[in-house]
Order: C-alpha cells, then sequence, then structure tokens
C-alpha cells in the first residue's frame, strides 16, 4: 500500500529522528512510503486562532500532496485530529472540496492506530527498552481519534520494556497549542500536576504521541529540577531510536 507520511512541522523543526523513526516503522509493515518535500502545516494553529482562509488554504495543499496515496499516516493525534475531525468543517457541505477532503480525512491515521487496525503488524524486531514507561493519552488523540489501546498494545511488544500506568493518564499536559501561550499562569499549573504524576509512577520515561506535549512535559520536568526522567515519542521507542 502506498502510505503519505505528514511529518508535521514541530517534527520538522524540532525533532525530525520522531519522522525518521516513523518511516522506519512504515516501511518495516511493508508500506511504500511517500514523503511530499512540499508539505508544511495541517492548518491547526490558523484554525484554532480563528483564521479560516488560511485554513483552507493549507487544507488545499495537503489535499493536492497527498490525494494519491492509498493512506496518510500522522506521528501525531493533534495533526491527525485536525484533519480527520476538522477539514469536514471548512468548506460547504458536497462542495467538491467538501467531498475530495472527507475521502483523505477518512484515509488519515495516526501512527499507532495504523499500525494496529491497518497494517496489522504482528512484531516490532528492532524495538528494545530496557527500563519502565509511563504513557501519557494526548488530548487530541485520545478524544477526537479514540486513540487509547492501540500504543500500550504496541509497547506490549516492545522488548525489556515494563508499562507502569500513571494517575491521571488521561489528563491534559497544559499545552493545548495557543493555550499555553494565551493562559500560561493555568496551563504551568496543568503541566506541573500531569509532571508530578508522572514522577509519582516510578517510570524510566514517559512515552506519547505528540511532539508538543512532549516540548511542554519535558521543558516541565527540567525547570522543576528533573533531570532524569526522559520524555519520548512513541515512534522512537517502537523503531528502537530511543538512545539514539
Amino acid at each position: 500500500m502506498r502510505v503519505g507520511l505528514f511529518v508535521t512541522c514541530l517534527v520538522d523543526m524540532m525533532r525530525p529522528r520522531i519522522g525518521f523513526s516513523t518511516l522506519e516503522l512504515l516501511e518495516s509493515a511493508g508500506c511504500e512510503v511517500v514523503v511530499p518535500a512540499t508539505q508544511t502545516c495541517c492548518g491547526q494553529p490558523a484554525w484554532n486562532s480563528g483564521d479560516a482562509p488560511a485554513t483552507r488554504a493549507l487544507a488545499l495543499k495537503l489535499l493536492a500532496e497527498f490525494e494519491a496515496c492509498d493512506y496518510v499516516v500522522v506521528p501525531s493525534g493533534s495533526c491527525g485530529g485536525m484533519i480527520r475531525s476538522h477539514y469536514g468543517e471548512l468548506f460547504a457541505r458536497d462542495s467538491e472540496e467538501s467531498r475530495r477532503l472527507d475521502a483523505l480525512s477518512a484515509r488519515t491515521y495516526e501512527l499507532c492506530d495504523f499500525l494496529v487496525n491497518v497494517a496489522r503488524i504482528d512484531a516490532l524486531p528492532n524495538a528494545d527498552f530496557r527500563g519502565t514507561l509511563t504513557y501519557h493519552d494526548s488530548c487530541s488523540g485520545l478524544r477526537e481519534l479514540g486513540v487509547k489501546a492501540q500504543p500500550r498494545v504496541l509497547l506490549g511488544k516492545v522488548g525489556g520494556a515494563a508499562l507502569l500506568e500513571m494517575n491521571g493518564c488521561e489528563e491534559c499536559c497544559g499545552f493545548g497549542g495557543t493555550f499555553s501561550v494565551k493562559y500560561g499562569d493555568v496551563s504551568a499549573a496543568i503541566a506541573e500536576r500531569k509532571c508530578r504524576n508522572i514522577q509519582s509512577s516510578g517510570a524510566d520515561a514517559v512515552v506519547l504521541g505528540d511532539l508538543g506535549c512532549i516540548l511542554n512535559i519535558e521543558g516541565k520536568l527540567r525547570r522543576m529540577g528533573d533531570e532524569k526522567t526522559r520524555v519520548l515519542h512513541i515512534a522512537e521507542v517502537l523503531a528502537g531510536k530511543a538512545d539514539a
């Protein structure tokens, strides 16, 4: 199957190894992976800021880049949620743009969901993590895409890893895109509560599927003086790149 990899802005700018890890996972699952060189943003920041015209332009750009793919895979519940849950609100129903975007949205998957429910992988030959993990359920992936069991199924295939569930694993980390900028004090308080739960789990690392949440959690942990707890994207763990 021909899979388009939507890398996401944050991954491209802040932690490219997540994108390379995702590419390796998809290729090892037998996919022909296409990575359009002109891809940029899914439009979520513009949408959250009320800029519908900019969002529509970015959605049509993404459509042109990925429409020929059998599936689109995103290593981000946030961007995946934008495409699957909000693109349908951008154009008048039954318009040509709406029909084409609906078809693309239905073929768009968050990485873990795709690996479990579409690729149906049986093993992760390169995955190896010697230690304990706890998993943070990022808001968009959980609430817009139903990503909950999938990452835990995959982590169960990682040699040497033991999963320790934290209290409040489904609670927000405080990032929320522009929310963390507009309501900094509230965001910081939410992030501190999340980090306390991570620390209380006793895990060596917290794993999740959204880089925005990773940056927020890791930054807060370090400001709290925690230099020990690792903060990893699940693609890095599954591809055996956690120590890269």
